[in-house]
């Protein structure tokens, strides 16, 4: 057999296990995303978004109105802290630290960070901050949300700066742009779909953790529009209702996760319009 013979033969093995491992995937994600959208879509009610939590297996009673609120509270305040570091970290190792090791080892370590259990930072910044502070608060769950957020934005912001060539660079060197100008207006601006792409899915990834949320905002059933103390949240909410034996909670979890899941898929969706827009633009 040739050498051309059998490199076709690998390419249709290669295309043939890589399309099957790819349609698995996509057909557990259809059958989560079935399961949701049929268990949370009949259980949706007004009421999640206008009541507060109340007692077991009283039907037609109870919501998560302060779990949506501080959910929203804790993802916001997170993002405020975590994109604009990341994006920022992530433009001084790509223009101006490409030359340093420093860098260089700073990149790897945000590679590392990107895999740590989010436990572990529940747990971190549960000794740093809910200790010291003398309790459970909001403040420390959006802390360790930022954490989460921080690594994915700066190595996404990182790679994405990193692909746009250096004669774009150049050029605009050429018709006398600072270096901050070329970088906000020409690198950014060539940069931006993959950058934006990396906030979304760090953003979405914290919308939906749990873990650090239990060792830093806990949970709280009653409604408040601050950080100073336990904060309730829908991910946190709907962990503690699934576990519950009662079917009114069950269900009830089952709702808020078809939100979550809806509303996650509306950002992307969102994002990817806002993208076109302005590519065409």
């Amino acid at each position: 057999m040739s050498g051309l013979g059998r490199r076709k033969i690998v390419n249709i093995v290669a295309m043939s296990l890589a399309s099957a491992c790819a349609a698995a995937g996509l057909f557990l994600l259809l059958v989560i995303l079935y399961d949701v959208l049929v268990e949370g879509a009949g259980s949706l009610r007004l009421r999640l978004f206008t009541q507060d939590p109340a007692p077991p297996n009283i039907p037609g009673a109870g919501g998560l109105r302060g779990a949506f609120l501080g959910q929203g509270l804790l993802t916001l305040a997170a993002s405020v802290v975590g994109v604009p570091v990341g994006v920022l970290g992530g433009t001084f190792l790509a223009e101006y630290g490409r030359h340093y090791k420093i860098c260089r080892l700073i990149s790897a370590l945000s590679d590392m960070a990107v895999s740590i259990p989010s436990i572990v930072i529940g747990t971190f910044v549960y000794a740093v901050l809910v200790k010291p502070m003398g309790g459970f608060n909001g403040w420390a769950g959006a802390a360790a949300l930022a954490v989460i957020i921080l690594p994915v934005v700066l190595r996404t912001t990182e790679e994405m700066m990193t692909m746009v060539p250096w004669s774009l660079r150049e050029a605009a060197f050429a018709l006398g742009a600072p270096y901050c100008k070329v970088i906000t207006s020409v690198v950014w601006r060539s940069a931006m779909s993959g950058i934006f792409t990396g906030v979304l899915l760090a953003v979405a990834r914290v919308a939906g953790e749990t873990a650090p949320l239990l060792f830093t905002s806990f949970n709280s059933n009653f409604f408040q529009l601050g950080l100073n103390r336990a904060t309730p949240s829908l991910t946190v909410s709907i962990y503690q209702y699934a576990a519950s034996p009662y079917e009114t909670w069950v269900e009830t979890a089952w709702a808020a996760a078809f939100v979550v899941t809806f509303l996650v898929l509306l950002l992307n969706v969102a994002g990817r319009i806002f993208i076109k827009i302005k590519k065409v633009g």
